[in-house]
């Protein structure tokens, strides 16, 4: 169900002009941006240089996705749990969404990039809040890859959440069904992932779209985050490419379970 990449691994890299009709690209992508913290710290860097390096590598792996043909690409960019870390790396944190897409928002909107945001964002701080507002507002009528940032995003609360919304409309309990639960997520107009990726050696969902992952294919990386890179991503979609996802039924021809 899951592969780990290793960094002994070759790696090949896919041509630009490479016909991705060969391989499967994977519709919705969802990544776990682990390990920056531990790339400042090999370089005897703080904590702070890593994420302002992770910048990069969001505005690079979303250039390659958009490349690829994925069609979304959700980033875990902050937890319900991250608000347990030191104050000075929380607020660190937050100024670093208004940060990137201030660098790059122009960019985005003449790739014609959607931005989206799911989380409970009402706690964000109000500079947070309104420079993803900003962006919101000004790419969504555009038409191409959608990048999702899941900000002060827990799964656990997202499901608490949609119980109490369907609770409130007073549905009966006949009524209740995988689609009305689904329906009621944070943002339900987008399929679940395909793929997700989790960089930095860890292997774990930490919390991550845990309804939505149910079928999705899992992909572990050593790399850390701020080192991964086009080619990186490449690597994992090929890796998507050469699975065959069932959904709980039979492979094509197979006559045994």
């Amino acid at each position: 169900m899951f592969e780990k990449f290793s960094l002994n691994k070759g790696k090949t890299a896919m041509p630009k002009h490479e016909d991705t009709k060969s391989i499967s690209i994977p519709n919705h992508v969802a990544i776990i941006m682990d390990g920056n913290g531990r790339w400042a710290k090999k370089r005897g860097l703080p904590r702070i240089a890593g994420h302002r390096e992770a910048m990069k590598t969001i505005k690079r792996v979303t250039k390659e996705a958009d490349r690829l043909g994925v069609k979304v690409l959700t980033l875990y960019a902050f937890s319900t749990e991250n608000w347990k870390r030191p104050k000075a790396e929380v607020d660190f944190l937050m100024k670093l969404p208004q940060q990137f897409l201030n660098s790059y928002l122009k960019e985005l909107i003449e790739q014609n990039v959607q931005v989206k945001a799911m989380g409970d964002l009402s706690r964000l701080p109000t500079y947070t809040l309104s420079a993803v507002n900003d962006a919101i507002e000004k790419t969504k009528a555009n038409s191409g890859l959608i990048l999702n940032f899941a900000l002060n995003y827990g799964s656990h609360a997202e499901i608490v959440q949609a119980v109490k919304k369907i609770i409130r409309e007073a549905h009966s309990p006949e009524d209740i069904s995988e689609k009305m639960i689904a329906d009621h997520m944070i943002s339900p107009a987008l399929p679940d992932p395909d793929l997700l990726i989790r960089t930095g050696g860890e292997i774990r969902l930490s919390n991550f779209m845990l309804w939505q992952l149910a079928y999705t294919e899992l992909y572990f990386s050593e790399e850390y985050w701020p080192d991964f890179n086009e080619q990186s991503l490449q690597d994992a979609v090929r890796a998507f490419s050469s699975r065959q996802r069932r959904f709980g039924g039979l492979a094509e021809g197979s006559e045994n379970p």
